[in-house]
């Protein structure tokens, strides 16, 4: 029943981040550009989707009144991508998200905020119908998973939309969709049989009657109040955001107005810096003055049905002045870098879909012999892919296979869908968007266009991958070093691209670092130990070893024997086989050892080409994030003598320094770099003792100060920080422990004199956390007079005062 002209505000985050995860091992790696972070997903969920689990309302002098929820008060999509990632990644916004939800549920009349996103962001008109089918499913599939509820929405990726796209949405239940309004076509009273082709009022819902004699709800949002948002600075202040919301309300509407924006969800927070916080103080704003109702979409779809048709222009999109051709074409639409085109976008485009289609009619002629309907399997896989317990895929395989499988055709059935689905995430959105071919974002695509086609090695026709790289090589870089497609192809992926062997290879090297169990994991992979030795000296170390190698995606599976062997830091090799023959590695274990015992490093070298052909592995096979470790572990293994060396020659010179520094000459420079690191790295000592000394951190500081040594900003607010946390985590562990905030205090106030602006955000959780569950009880002891309360009570506020909270505000009264 529609409201007696109700105003209503509603507010859309696209929470969203392309996949990132190596195709190969189902894992993000490390990346450097998101430093001190490990990958950017990490970087963007602290940044972004932490902060708008727990948001800030400041006072006037920038303390903290409250801390909120933004997802519980808005209309929101994660992809299911960035959600599957942070399930494991980050548990606990991961459960917040969830949590959200049901608290919107409560909040709004039974209707979630959350709804679901078709699952790896492919642009909807540009997909064959199969992919748009398989997409909505999967998307329902997952958000049902993780909500426990069927969505009510679902968001288009790029709100890229056509008829079919809109028809398959509303067979499978979708109530409503979201979209810009320059993507509607016209509008009309229900019922009525003219059009009006004019620009669409995005103050109400419409109705879309689709061609199957089906229909969905349409809401086109406000395209002027968004880009502001998102692009022009609108997020400077929470009540500027509110008071333009709620300025484009007018009397001349008749009936219930509905104000709402749709932008990236990483605006708040990431794009723009507090915009969270901004997003919060719109939100309390609006709720606190009256001026309007909050509410999501499925709220006001109930209580204000559509009483207007509306059409759309087919093949729009929310990013793309020309439609669709962002993801299709040198359209235009770019970042902009002088003398750069995206000539490359259609020949990407072109080169998958002829994969596509190949790896089709593969799995089509494959399929029919494993699966009772191979394209009805590839539907419900979703189910294995949210839960890759290896009984899940079992049971999976009974329930759709046309007869018992043996272990070679249970391999050959989830390979047949791995090739699927990596044949949709070649489709991401993200390859097209951005200027250049050999980009993060397009590579990725190129990788899982890689893993489909190394998964379909014996299931589709032969040559397909060089038939592949022959369209590919169409598709021209900016870069001139990269050339094209094909070039890529060789250069950035097959690089990457690994089979059992390398991944033996991998356990073996990092084997030098890491005691393995018996059974272990490396991401995606069991290993099993067979047999294993390992010899040291203080120059070189060997290891050898016979293991089972099994995919826990697909169950391939191998026997590998092994030698690997380091020289002095960092000179290693490498030897694996797939062998069995316990034979042959005991004897190859025994003339390698004996070898090596005699310090005939020389004559190892000889040997592995004897035991294992071409010894071509090296530190280079190892997976980024260990290769990394075991580097850094060289690296600090020797750095740890230069910064001795940088520490003593500090020390040794500075009496003299300070002599120079009074008589105005100028300190020699090469002082000053022995400074830095001197300084820093006794800061960070100095600063994680678990009882700190006051006094030696005073001396520090006010050397850094003399010598104007600069601190490692990025790097030392990380440190600091996570120091801090943990101690802020002791505390929620222990509450009562009142030594333990006075070690807090400590450290607070000697970072406040230091030039590093650390983020508070998870001490200040702990602690909103602590005054609305045990201060009540302590105050109340503090009241009787009880031994310890006071002290606790004192303690309490003043870390509360530390950490920029409004005690009034936040701590229960009475």
């Amino acid at each position: 029943m529609e409201q007696a002209n109700e105003r209503f505000v509603c507010i859309h985050g696209h929470f969203y981040q392309p996949p990132r995860e190596n195709p190969w091992l189902e894992a993000v790696e490390i990346q450097d550009s998101a430093f001190p972070y490990h990958d950017w997903n990490e970087r963007i969920t602290a940044e972004c989707y932490a902060s708008n689990s727990a948001s800030r309302i400041l006072d006037g002098e920038q303390r903290v009144m409250d801390i909120t929820s933004n997802y519980a008060k808005i209309n929101f999509n994660f992809g299911p991508t960035v959600l599957s990632w942070m399930q494991f990644a980050a548990p606990k916004i991961y459960q917040a998200i969830l949590d959200a939800d049901k608290l919107s549920m409560e909040w709004r009349s039974g209707h979630g905020s959350a709804i679901a996103q078709v699952f790896n962001h492919m642009i909807m008109p540009l997909a064959n119908s199969r992919d748009k089918r398989t997409q909505i499913i999967w998307g329902i599939k997952d958000f049902e998973q993780r909500f426990q509820r069927f969505p009510e929405g679902m968001w288009l990726a790029e709100t890229a939309v056509d008829l079919e796209s809109l028809d398959l949405l509303a067979e499978y239940g979708i109530k409503y969709t979201i979209l810009a309004p320059h993507q509607a076509a016209g509008y009309r009273e229900l019922g009525a049989e003219e059009w009006t082709e004019t620009e669409i009022d995005p103050t109400r819902a419409y109705l879309c009657k689709l061609p199957s004699g089906r229909e969905i709800s349409l809401f086109f949002y406000d395209g002027p109040i968004s880009r502001a948002v998102a692009f022009e600075n609108l997020l400077d202040s929470g009540e500027a955001l509110a008071n333009r919301l709620v300025g484009g309300f007018t009397e001349d509407r008749d009936w219930s107005q509905l104000m709402h924006i749709a932008t990236d969800g990483e605006t708040y927070g990431h794009h723009q810096k507090f915009g969270d916080m901004a997003l919060a103080a719109a939100l309390n704003h609006i709720e606190l003055n009256n001026l309007a109702r909050l509410t999501n979409y499925g709220e006001y779809l109930e209580l204000c049905p559509p009483t207007m048709d509306a059409k759309i222009h087919e093949r729009t999109s929310w990013s793309c002045a020309h439609g669709v051709e962002r993801w299709n074409s040198d359209c235009g639409c770019s970042g902009g870098v002088p003398g750069w085109n995206q000539q490359w976008r259609g020949p990407l485009r072109a080169s998958l879909d002829w994969l596509r289609d190949r790896l089709a009619q593969g799995f089509s002629r494959k399929g029919a012999e494993l699966f009772k309907d191979p394209w009805q399997a590839r539907d419900a896989y979703i189910e294995v892919i949210l839960n890759r317990e290896m009984e899940r895929a079992e049971s999976f395989l009974a329930q759709h296979a046309k007869k018992d499988l043996d272990a070679s055709e249970k391999i050959t059935a989830l390979k047949l869908l791995e090739m699927q689905r990596h044949a949709m995430l070649m489709y991401t959105s993200c390859g097209w968007f951005f200027d250049e071919l050999s980009g993060l974002e397009t590579v990725q695509v190129i990788d899982y266009a890689s893993r489909a086609l190394q998964l379909s090695e014996g299931i589709a026709e032969h040559g397909v991958e060089k038939a592949f790289l022959d369209r590919l090589k169409e598709a021209k870089s900016n870069i001139p070093e990269h050339q094209d497609g094909l070039w890529i192809y060789q250069n950035f992926v097959l690089p990457i691209r690994l089979d059992l062997v390398k991944v033996g290879a991998h356990y073996a090297f990092s084997s030098l670092y890491e005691e393995y169990e018996d059974h272990s994991q490396i991401y995606c992979y069991a290993i099993a130990k067979e047999e294993y030795s390992k010899v040291s000296t203080p120059d070189a170390v060997i290891a050898m070893g016979r293991i089972h190698v099994a995919s826990e995606i697909t169950e391939e599976n191998a026997c590998l024997t092994f030698c690997v062997m380091r020289l002095g830091s960092h000179d290693f090799k490498g030897g694996v086989i797939e062998s069995c023959d316990g034979e042959a590695y005991a004897a190859m274990r025994e003339e390698m050892s004996a070898t090596f015992d005699k310090g005939l490093y020389t004559e190892l070298v000889t040997l592995m080409d004897k035991h294992f052909g071409t010894h071509s592995f090296s530190l280079l096979n190892l997976f980024a994030d260990e290769q990394r470790k075991i580097i850094n572990v060289i690296i600090n293994q020797n750095m740890e003598e230069s910064i001795s060396s940088y520490q003593e020659m500090f020390e040794r010179s500075r009496p003299l320094m300070e002599f120079v520094k009074e008589t105005r000459v100028p300190v020699p420079h090469i002082f000053l770099a022995a400074a830095e690191p001197a300084l820093n790295q006794a800061l960070k000592k100095a600063m994680s003792e678990e009882e700190i000394d006051e006094d030696a951190v005073h001396r520090i500081i006010g050397q850094i100060k003399k010598w104007q040594v600069g601190i490692d900003g990025g790097d030392t607010e990380y440190f600091m920080r996570r120091h801090m946390e943990s101690m802020s985590a002791q505390l929620m562990e222990n509450p009562d422990d009142v030594k333990l905030m006075g070690r807090m205090l400590k450290y607070m106030n000697l970072l406040n004199e230091l030039p590093i602006n650390l983020v508070l955000w998870q001490m200040q959780n702990d602690y909103y956390t602590l005054a609305k569950s045990v201060y009540s009880e302590h105050a109340a002891k503090a009241a009787k007079g009880e031994e310890g309360a006071a002290a606790w009570i004192e303690a309490f506020r003043k870390l509360g005062e530390t950490f920029r909270f409004n005690l009034g505000a936040v701590l229960p009264q009475g």
